[in-house]
């Protein structure tokens, strides 16, 4: 594409426009040249594999699915086609879409100042800190802010080889933290790894939820003299399909890494603030790691924002040089707001609470559905509204996942095992809306079976 400043300010100020006027003074014709030009950018400008990838695409009909408003558990696109969300954004909408408490104090912050000056003292980010360290358990106190969970990570890992003085990391098959190099080292999927390698020396991979092979891989590293500064592991695998380890996995990681020096990391990206029925995963399991990390549903669904917490003790290092580690936008006013808001809503509408008892409910109506249709729906697991549902093959879940969109409903397979279907929604979502997201489903294993 040549280059043309004139053709790119008429284009910017084009949707400026649109985006600044009311929803109901934009033509039907206006939001259909909306849906076309979406897919023509973004074959032209964003990545062309996206369009054979989304459904929002392959199963839509002759105008793509092209996001528009949403509120709550509803999406609704340009055309006005509505959406269940089961989805989620991933984690990202815990709260749902667009809470109206998180929006308010985001737009009350952003009449006072939407970043900071980086050299006065910013009163939102340090009192968030002292809400985390409050409601995170043992004695977790100092944190760094940062946008997205992949950074919550890298932080994370640099803290415990910066306290450590030690290189290497014992993480978990099939886990997910993120794809930026030192996250990616510690994913345990090859697809997303191969390409990219060498990465990060000295990361050990083993089984999720099999303590024994947590102590085997401590006790192999410590026999040839590798030094491990910590164990990383999410409390409940979620990229990996919602697996659930043994009520004894993490405790004995916590008995396993005191006995050998090695340091704990929660990563909480995806379980954190009520999604699996309690206020954080390791919760389910009275465990305090030694660095937790945030992310997703932390900015409320509003605002991106991310964050890695430990104890004075470990934090410690990070006083000397404050500078070690800094980012220019992580923990801005905007997204600080937002996780106050976020933790207001989390705590004061008890969402864990919500999350569990949602989850018992559309767990025990899944497994219905799974010894109604055991040659389909072959496992059903999770914790809260963390819930992971598994198919014979990668086409079965796809077709599943397309049924429920042309049906209305939004899901999505994940990242690291193509065979299961995730269900995630707001944990505000109603019972009204569950139980006709379990009817389409219903709907679509029947016309699979």
């Amino acid at each position: 594409m040549a280059r043309d400043v004139a053709l790119g300010l008429k284009e910017a100020q084009r949707m400026v426009d649109i985006i600044g006027r009311p929803e109901d003074q934009v033509g039907e014709e206006e939001r259909k040249r909306i849906a076309l030009e979406t897919v023509e950018n973004f074959a032209h400008h964003i990545n062309k594999g996206f369009l054979e990838y989304r459904k929002s695409v392959t199963e839509a009909g002759e105008f793509a699915v092209t996001e528009w408003v949403g509120q709550g558990s509803i999406l609704r696109d340009a055309l006005g086609r509505e959406y269940i969300d089961a989805l989620g954004g991933f984690g990202l909408y815990s709260l749902g879409i667009r809470h109206p408490k998180v929006v308010a104090a985001v737009k009350a912050q952003l009449d006072r100042s939407p970043q900071y000056s980086q050299e006065m003292l910013d009163p939102l980010r340090a009192h968030l800190g002292k809400v985390i360290a409050a409601i995170t358990p043992g004695d977790i106190q100092y944190g760094f802010f940062a946008n997205s969970g992949t950074e919550a990570v890298e932080g994370a890992m640099k803290l415990a080889k910066f306290y450590t003085g030690k290189p290497g990391f014992i993480a978990m098959l099939r886990g997910f933290h993120g794809k930026t190099l030192g996250s990616l080292s510690l994913m345990g999927k090859s697809v997303f790894r191969q390409p990219l390698l060498p990465l990060l020396e000295g990361v050990r991979h083993v089984p999720f939820g099999d303590a024994d092979a947590v102590e085997k891989a401590l006790a192999a590293a410590k026999a040839v003299g590798d030094g491990i500064a910590a164990v990383v592991a999410e409390p409940i695998q979620g990229e990996a399909g919602a697996i659930v380890p043994p009520d004894d996995f993490w405790p004995r990681l916590r008995e396993l890494c005191d006995h050998y020096g090695v340091l704990l990391i929660a990563d909480e990206v995806q379980t954190g603030f009520g999604r699996t029925g309690t206020l954080f995963g390791v919760d389910h399991w009275d465990v305090t790691p030694d660095i937790m990390c945030f992310g997703k549903a932390l900015g409320g669904g509003v605002v991106p924002m991310s964050a890695f917490f430990s104890t004075p003790k470990i934090w410690k290092v990070m006083e000397p040089n404050p500078f070690m580690h800094t980012t220019t936008t992580g923990g801005n006013p905007l997204a600080c707001a937002a996780a106050l808001a976020q933790i207001t809503v989390t705590l004061g509408e008890d969402l864990p609470r919500q999350a569990a008892e949602k989850g018992d409910y559309v767990l025990g109506k899944l497994r219905e559905f799974q010894s109604r249709f055991p040659q389909i729906l072959q496992e059903v697991r999770g914790k809260g509204l963390l819930i992971g549902m598994e198919f014979p093959t990668d086409e079965v879940g796809f077709k599943v996942a397309a049924g429920l969109f042309s049906r209305g409903v939004l899901t999505a397979g994940t990242l690291t095992n193509a065979q299961t279907i995730r269900i995630e929604p707001a944990l505000n979502i109603s019972y009204e809306l569950l139980d006709e997201l379990l009817n389409r489903l219903e709907d679509t294993l029947k016309s699979l079976a």
